[in-house]
């Protein structure tokens, strides 16, 4: 597999107090999510985006069949898992990282941290869901241990299903996560000021 570009932001990892792993949409760029870092007010953070090939991770739905996803999904698991594995040589341990995605990032970083439950700093998904069909086994094993966990989706959302929302945020919750589940009346498939402020105080704790 080719190694993704990766973009970065924030201090150099040897001098970061966490790494942030961004995981940018379907059809959307690593510099397009970093621009959300504008909003963090931190700095002693450093920021990883990588790029998916033809700017998508995988090449259908998050909740299509999950073999029709392979093999750009076990792919693109992998890739985060090296990523991880990256800042680790610098001295940034799994408990110092944070995964934060939206749309099929955020799929992407909740499914991450499912099937590798451990203490991370934070796992982030805005506008996601754990990945696969409605009858998806979800017997993940691994503790999150406490990780605060972040899940904001609007009500109007035309991607992802408000039930998946929340059997994710039940799943994770039942693998040791500190769920934070925040559903938005009235909003599509974005990211709102609120969701903001709950990851700057995050990325802040």
């Amino acid at each position: 597999m080719t190694q993704p570009r990766v973009m970065t932001a924030g201090v150099p990892l040897a001098r970061a107090d966490k790494a942030v792993i961004m995981l940018h949409g379907r059809g959307a760029t690593a510099p397009d999510i970093l621009t959300l870092t504008e909003h963090f007010e931190t700095s002693d953070l450093a920021y990883l985006a990588p790029q998916a090939p033809g700017n998508s991770w995988y090449p259908y739905s998050f909740l299509a069949p999950l073999d029709r996803n392979e093999p750009a999904l076990s792919q693109a698991l992998t890739m985060v898992g090296e990523l991880i594995d990256g800042v680790a040589k610098d001295g940034i341990t799994p408990e110092r990282v944070v995964l934060l995605g939206f749309s099929q990032g955020g799929c992407l970083a909740l499914e991450y941290a499912a099937r590798h439950a451990r203490r991370y700093a934070a796992v982030i998904g805005l506008s996601a869901g754990l990945i696969g069909p409605q009858d998806t086994p979800r017997d993940y094993a691994g503790s999150l241990a406490g990780t605060p966990v972040f899940l904001g989706c609007g009500d109007m959302d035309d991607h992802i299903p408000l039930e998946r929302v929340k059997e994710s945020t039940k799943v994770l919750r039942r693998l040791g996560g500190d769920v934070k589940e925040r559903i938005y009346r009235g909003m599509g498939h974005g990211i709102n000021d609120d969701e903001l402020l709950q990851v700057r105080d995050l990325l802040q704790a």
